[in-house]
């Protein structure tokens, strides 16, 4: 469905800015937009942090630099591609959603598809509650101890039962509401620690420009 590929850019921007099917209009796609992006990467609650913190570098710069390509390659590449499939099959207008709507996009182009999509969504929610579950336990310790860890298990295990049993809206309303008061302190954060995440930027660009020039010497 190469061909078909202007055509569906063309339809992405078109339903940006004038809606038909999303509440709200433009403001409405902003609002699921960055609730879905916020969802899929996780940029901007104070997560990341935890997973590159324990990365082995001398350069906590450098390792910012890499953790600004993850929001790039999840959102950017793999969720425009995946929008890309179901609007140049003429999936895009069906009454689904999610990961009914992508799998049924598939599998208008290969039949086989679906049991594969269905393994990779297994692994992708195995995996996010493997991750959720160790950025929790070190919040936890950071606040209340390593002693007490246990508790969070039991509390993290208990969630993971209430959520197989109750409406999925819900579920997504309520880990929406709870992203959001993660957030908000994060961003606060951010913002106040910005001047000295610049001053520490433009310290490594020097540092690194310096080791350039003094290679391009030896040379």
């Amino acid at each position: 469905n190469f061909g078909a590929i202007p055509s569906a850019l063309s339809t992405i921007i078109q339903e940006a800015f004038s809606p038909t099917a999303v509440e709200g209009g433009a403001i409405g796609v902003l609002v699921q937009g960055i609730r879905r992006g916020v969802f899929s990467h996780g940029a901007g609650l104070g997560t990341a942090a935890i997973a590159h913190a324990v990365a082995r570098t001398q350069e906590p710069i450098r390792e910012g630099i890499i953790a600004m390509l993850e929001p790039f390659i999840v959102t950017v590449i793999i969720c425009n591609l995946t929008a890309l499939v179901i609007i140049t099959t003429g999936t895009y207008g069906e009454d689904l959603s999610g990961s009914a709507l992508a799998s049924l996009a598939f599998e208008r182009v290969m039949a086989w598809s679906p049991g594969i999509l269905a393994v990779i969504i297994v692994l992708f929610g195995l995996s996010t509650v493997i991750t959720w579950s160790y950025y929790g336990e070190r919040y936890w310790a950071y606040l209340l101890g390593e002693s007490s860890t246990v508790l969070f298990k039991g509390l993290f295990l208990g969630c993971i039962f209430g959520g197989t049993v109750v409406n999925l809206e819900s579920v997504v309303d309520f880990s929406d509401m709870m992203l959001l008061t993660m957030a908000l302190p994060n961003l606060l954060g951010c913002l106040l620690l910005s001047g000295q995440v610049a001053e520490d930027l433009q310290n490594y660009w020097h540092r690194k420009r310096q080791e350039a020039k003094g290679k391009r010497q030896e040379v």
